[in-house]
């Protein structure tokens, strides 16, 4: 069954032809194109920005221009992650999503769910003649994964309705009023290469198998973080063995837990079946640890000629003791709201290249001053460290909850009609664009809804077919019922 056929099937083949068009972010110029194409040839007032977001702006339907201007907001791009099995090539292939039991899925990449959902329900609004609904923008924002772009660089004034619904939650049934802030650190350690000496034989380490995830979403979940993983194995090798790294790559986006990294490094040859053993056991403990979370861990000991340089040992022991010592994971819970992350870090990305060694970090706080301490905290390590330098950029504040909104009471209210049970009001620990957008247009209610998606910006990411179809329904029921002027 193609997902062109699941209903509702508006829905569904607004998110197909996006499945269609490779729009990972930084890379949006056919999604762009798209869209506003799509706005025009419908007839809709479109407007494209000069950063690249797309505005379409429609009036009420008959008999609602009473009810008060609705934002429906969500992103164009999407996480390009795949298994390192997959050829797909995320700047020209289409997504190959198909139906797996009751979810939608992909073949060894991400799906596109977040934010392709989204905007496919915001598209479907405008299409579809049996929705009600008073004056209604779609804004779709440029590069939400990588920075927010969009959202930072849309103006003030342009927008004409005072309520934002936000489609980017990844959670049927609760409604979203707050989110947390973030903030981006790179450590940068220098090196020299040096010649490999006669007598060394050349590993190639690969660790694979983890779950990764969303770094905002799933870090409570204490998944096994592959940079450290790999760290972990090198540390006891280079102190005992005199073992010497050639390269590290490790993890490929800020906001996604890495679940693959790989190290190439030369041993003397007298220690190769010691190094191996260690190799080993330190594997085994780590596995053992995560067997929970990481069940399908797994790590992949290859021999390969000896490289003829390798990074300064020095420089290189340095670093891999400070992603050791740099946390990644959980670093407090709300103490408001059960179950809600409130600070955490994601250690995301390590390269060596061109005689650097950067390592790349991702916190996230709904308290600044927590934000603020963890920046220093991390800031310290890298500097005992011995790094050349930290620079910390991309911050932006969270967005505070306002529970007693019209808004938010209609969304409650339908939604108790509708399914007989209070609709959870929470917060979410990833990064929403209404604390962005919120900060221009101060004056918005502001609320995020959307389908089940699971394990998003991982080649796991799935969407439930039945809660898009609830979803779908609960929007329509919500925007015929929005607030009167």
């Amino acid at each position: 069954m193609s997902i062109k056929d699941l209903e509702p099937k508006v829905v569904w083949n607004n998110f197909y032809q996006l499945t269609q068009i490779p729009r990972p972010s930084k890379h949006e110029g056919k999604v762009i194109e798209y869209l506003y194409n799509w706005g025009v040839s419908h007839g809709y007032e479109t407007i494209k920005d000069e950063t690249g977001n797309i505005i379409i702006r429609v009036p009420a339907t008959p008999g609602m221009e009473n009810r008060r201007g609705v934002i429906l907001q969500g992103h164009m791009d999407m996480v390009p992650q795949k298994t390192s099995d997959s050829n797909h090539n995320f700047l020209t292939d289409p997504i190959s999503a198909y139906v797996d039991g009751e979810w939608v899925t992909a073949d060894r990449t991400t799906l596109g769910a977040d934010n392709g959902m989204g905007v496919a329900m915001a598209l479907s609004v405008l299409e579809d003649p049996s929705v009600k609904h008073g004056p209604v923008e779609v804004l779709v924002t440029y590069d939400e994964e990588t920075g927010m772009t969009g959202a930072q660089m849309l103006k003030p004034g342009v927008l004409k309705g005072d309520i934002l619904m936000n489609l980017d939650s990844e959670e049927e049934g609760e409604l979203c009023v707050g989110c947390a802030g973030g903030l981006d650190a790179s450590a940068t350690f220098k090196y020299h290469k040096y010649v490999v000496t006669p007598g060394h034989k050349g590993l190639k380490l690969t660790v694979k198998g983890l779950q990764g995830g969303h770094s905002g979403m799933d870090i409570s979940l204490y998944r096994a973080n592959a940079n450290k993983v790999m760290c972990r194995i090198l540390l006891p090798l280079m102190e005992l063995f005199g073992v010497k790294v050639v390269n590290f790559t490790g993890g490929s986006l800020r906001n996604a837990i890495p679940f693959e990294a790989e190290a190439e490094v030369v041993v003397p040859k007298e220690n190769v079946e010691s190094v191996k053993k260690l190799i080993d056991s330190v594997f085994a403990e780590i596995k053992a640890e995560f067997a929970e979370s990481d069940p399908s861990a797994v790590l992949f000991v290859e021999d390969v000629p000896a490289a003829s340089k390798f990074i300064q040992g020095s420089v290189m022991l340095r670093a891999v003791k400070s992603i050791i010592a740099c946390p990644s994971n959980v670093i407090r819970m709300s103490q408001s709201m059960a179950g809600l992350t409130e600070t955490s870090i994601n250690l995301a990305i390590v390269r060596t290249e061109k005689g650097k060694i950067t390592v790349h970090c991702l916190m996230r706080s709904a308290v600044d001053s927590a934000k603020a301490a963890l920046a220093e905290r991390v800031r310290c390590i890298f500097e005992l460290a011995g790094a050349d330098g930290i620079e910390f950029k991309g911050g932006y504040s969270g967005w505070r909850p306002k529970l007693d909104t019209p808004m938010n009471k209609v969304m409650e209210e339908q939604f108790a009609k509708m399914y007989g049970r209070p609709m959870k009001v929470t917060a979410t620990h990833g990064g929403l664009e209404c604390a962005l957008l919120g900060a221009k247009y101060p004056n918005w209610e502001m609320v995020s809804i959307g389908p089940t998606v699971r394990y998003p910006h991982s080649p796991d990411e799935k969407v439930n077919i039945a809660s898009v179809a609830r979803t779908w329904d609960y929007l329509k029921s919500v925007l015929e019922n929005a607030p009167k002027k």
